[in-house]
């Protein structure tokens, strides 16, 4: 014989559920028609961390908006050193919150979180 050890339906409703539904079921009656309705509350989100540990989107600065919109126009080439020190260069193609997308050599997709710094490519980063 197989034990559950889940628990069941009527054990997640708590034991003051057939009051609950009892009293909903007795102001349904009560109310006057064309009244507000009852409605069951929405399930709960488990806690879940967003971007996975990356900061929320609406942290992007205007700055950064304003400067990659400028260089993906002016198709400026550009230099980009990631953290483990593998440097990219190419035009900007296109970006998002977490990504980069830049015309090189080949077509790479950078994560903005990778990056270490970038300039264009006479700065040498000044």
């Amino acid at each position: 014989m197989r034990v559950s050890t889940t628990p069941s339906a009527k054990d997640r409703q708590g034991p003051d559920a057939p009051a609950r539904a009892q009293s909903l079921t007795q102001a349904r009656a009560q109310a006057p028609k064309g009244s507000l309705t009852f409605r069951k509350p929405l399930p709960v989100a488990p806690f879940r961390v967003s971007n996975y540990g990356e900061e929320p989107i609406t942290t992007q600065s205007h700055a950064e908006v304003f400067y990659l919109q400028k260089q993906v126009q002016a198709q400026t080439p550009m230099v980009i050193l990631l953290e483990d020190g593998e440097r990219v260069e190419g035009c900007i193609e296109w970006y998002d919150h977490n990504a980069i997308k830049v015309r090189g050599r080949t077509k790479t997709l950078v994560y903005k979180s990778s990056i270490k710094y970038m300039h264009k490519l006479g700065d040498a980063g000044q």
